[in-house]
Order: structure tokens, then sequence, then C-alpha cells
């Protein structure tokens, strides 16, 4: 037998007598080989092997074999032991699951601390928050300064007139356009050439759009 071979009989030997409790070659298998590297075949070698020379048990149930610990190797322990290891048990579980819940709550804290800003990002937050401030107070003086501000009735005036100017000059091209037909209607040349003798320029021409009312 190979010295890993040995290697794995010891393991398995210890794990099921410090577990003392059956387990399967499968149950072995997946608890062993990712610590030790156990391949599921030399698990179920080696607890063939253990339980030929009688250093553990084994039970058949239908076509499962399940291997545990010799018991003859453990110290009887009586029914006031027993009540004593199951208190023991019991005072160690309320103490697992206060230190976990310690534990959840210093990683909620902890978490929160590194995402928190240290004291020299919150230091420079603050000069840019003032810097930004300050340029803010400076905008406002220079508003405040200006002496020709418009009322509200003053711009309600002017949008006044100038509804009343673009509607004028809706207006007054609209008459143009009909007149221009008009004479177009018996005038010899193109509508540019018109345009030209008489002088007259477009909006076009002129670059300007009708603005909506």
């Amino acid at each position: 037998m190979s010295k890993k071979d040995n290697g794995g009989l010891t393991v398995i030997f210890a794990y099921l007598n410090e577990k003392n409790r059956p387990y399967s070659a499968q149950d072995v298998f997946n608890n062993l080989q990712k610590q030790h590297g156990l391949g599921k075949t030399a698990v179920v070698k080696a607890m063939e092997q253990l339980a030929l020379e009688g250093k553990i048990k084994e039970k058949t149930y239908g076509k499962q074999k399940i291997y545990f610990a010799d018991q003859a190797q453990f110290a009887e322990v009586s029914e006031a032991d027993l009540k004593a290891i199951d208190s023991r048990i019991s005072d160690l579980s309320t103490q697992v699951q206060a230190l976990s819940q310690g534990c959840r709550q210093l990683d909620a804290e902890m978490k929160e601390l590194n995402s928190s800003l240290t004291t020299e990002e919150m230091m420079s937050e603050i000069k840019e928050l003032k810097a930004e401030c300050s340029g803010y107070r400076e905008h406002l003086e220079k508003i405040k300064s200006v002496t020709n501000h418009v009322t509200p009735e003053q711009k309600e005036m002017v949008y006044k007139e100038r509804h009343l100017y673009v509607k004028e000059w809706k207006k007054r091209k609209r008459l143009a356009s009909d007149m221009m037909g008009s004479i177009l209607e018996g005038y010899p040349k193109t509508k540019k050439q018109f345009l030209e003798e008489v002088g007259v320029e477009t909006d076009e021409d002129c670059k300007v759009t009708m603005p909506s009312t």
C-alpha cells in the first residue's frame, strides 16, 4: 500500500472517531475531498479496509453501507454526563448565536464606515462646497447690483407688443403675397424677375424667419 493510501486511512479513521456518527463512503468523500484531495475510489477502499481490520464498524442497509467508529473504544457515559453535555452544548449554542449576531452588527458597521468619507475627503469636499457657494454669492450680488431690472408688468407689456407686431407682420405679408399673386397672373416673366424689377426684398432675402405668436 502506498504512503498516500496509508495517509488516507489515517485521515478517515481519525475523522470517524472525531465525529463519532455514522457516514456512508459518499459522505466521507464529500466531507474530506476538498481538504485532503481524496478520490472516491480511495475513500471506499480505505473504509472497507478499516472495517475489515476491525478499526471501524460496518452496517449494511439495503444496497448502502454505513460506517462508524467502534464504540468499544469510548468510555461509557452516564445519564448525568449526557445531561451535562447537552447543557454544555445548549450554552455553547447560545454563545455562538450571540457571537454571530455581534459579528453581523460589526460587519454592518464596517460596511458603513467603508462607505463613509475619510476626514481628508470630508475636508476637501467642504472646501469645494465653500468655493461653489462663494461663486453663487458673487453671482447673486451682481444680479442685485443691476438697476435696470424688468418688472413683471413690463415683461408682460413687451410680450403683448411682440404679439401685436408679429400679428401685423403676418397680415401685411399675406396682403403683399395676395397682391403679387394677382399681378403675376398677367406678368410675362418669373416671380424672381418681378421682385428684382420692383425692388422688393423678401424675408428670405433678409434672412429672417417669421416667429410664432
